[in-house]
């Protein structure tokens, strides 16, 4: 396993596992799969509504909390100081822990500040050791970062092969924030990256295949990545990208296939906002 560490000391594992879409009754199951194959890194939320899952999964697993780095976010419904200290709270008793690990702003939108200002209060009480945001994409990372006095030290976002991101680096840069990514092997309106045959042969290189390459990418970015499957062996082959290095002439083909630098959503869409606000705010 490689590590990035964040500009307050915290250590977090490159390569981690994430739950978005396994369902509640499946989240159990899958999640000590991965814990048994050897991810140390969980990445929920509570919008997923599958937070017990990972609590049970590890609390099961027999691995000492201190080995484990547990992701969650605090969703747009429970945005504003008051709501999000008590919906944190509520991630805490279903994590079935003492803190959080790195907790996010799942959306850029509602009362974002007041979520925030719990955050930084529960950081600073010990119940999270980092803090970040999820999906703000530049302008509106920049604005939010730009005021807030704990800058966020990551930013969770639609990343690949096929979505670079590079854009927005010089923007998280000043403050010191590392970029996470889901989607790393696509989803969301991306295909194509697992089935990729310029990545299959970059991969037949080292014995490793497409999704291996991909996420090797990420990592080699210094971006963390966390794929999804709900199949032990997949997880094991995800996990297994340590055993090699990319070389540069690799890194500068896997960046000539970049097509949507920001992702295939818009969160900035005034429709999508609306959706969200009216739906979930």
């Amino acid at each position: 396993m490689e590590y990035i560490k964040l500009y307050n000391g915290v250590v977090m594992p490159t390569l981690g596992y994430g739950v978005f879409l396994v369902s509640p009754d499946e989240c159990e199951r899958c999640v000590s799969d991965a814990l048994n194959v050897g991810y140390r890194l969980i990445d929920t939320a509570q919008a997923y509504q599958n937070e017990e899952g990972v609590g049970n999964a590890w609390r099961k697993s027999g691995i000492k909390r201190e080995d484990l780095f547990l992701v969650t976010k605090v969703w747009i419904s429970n945005n504003g100081e008051g709501k999000a200290a008590k919906s944190i709270d509520e991630s805490l008793r279903k994590l079935q822990t003492e803190y959080i690990d790195l907790l996010l702003i799942h959306q850029a939108y509602g009362d974002v500040f007041g979520t925030w200002r719990a955050m930084e209060k529960a950081y600073r009480a010990g119940k999270v050791r980092a803090i970040g945001v999820s999906n703000f994409q530049a302008g509106r990372f920049f604005d939010f970062a730009h005021y807030v006095e704990l800058k966020p030290m990551v930013n969770q976002l639609q990343c690949n092969t096929l979505i670079q991101q590079t854009g927005i680096e010089p923007i998280h840069a000043p403050f010191g924030t590392k970029m996470m990514a889901w989607g790393p092997l696509g989803g969301q309106g991306v295909d194509g990256i697992v089935k990729s045959e310029d990545l299959a042969a970059i991969g037949r290189k080292y014995g490793k295949s497409a999704a291996q390459v991909a996420l090797r990418w990420l990592t080699q970015r210094g971006i963390v990545a966390i794929p999804k499957s709900s199949h032990k062996e997949r997880m094991a082959q995800n996990f297994s990208i340590f055993d090699f290095t990319l070389t540069e002439e690799d890194m500068a083909k896997i960046a000539t296939m970049n097509q949507h630098d920001t992702g295939t959503i818009n969160f900035s869409d005034p429709q999508f906002v609306k959706y969200l606000i009216e739906t979930y705010g």
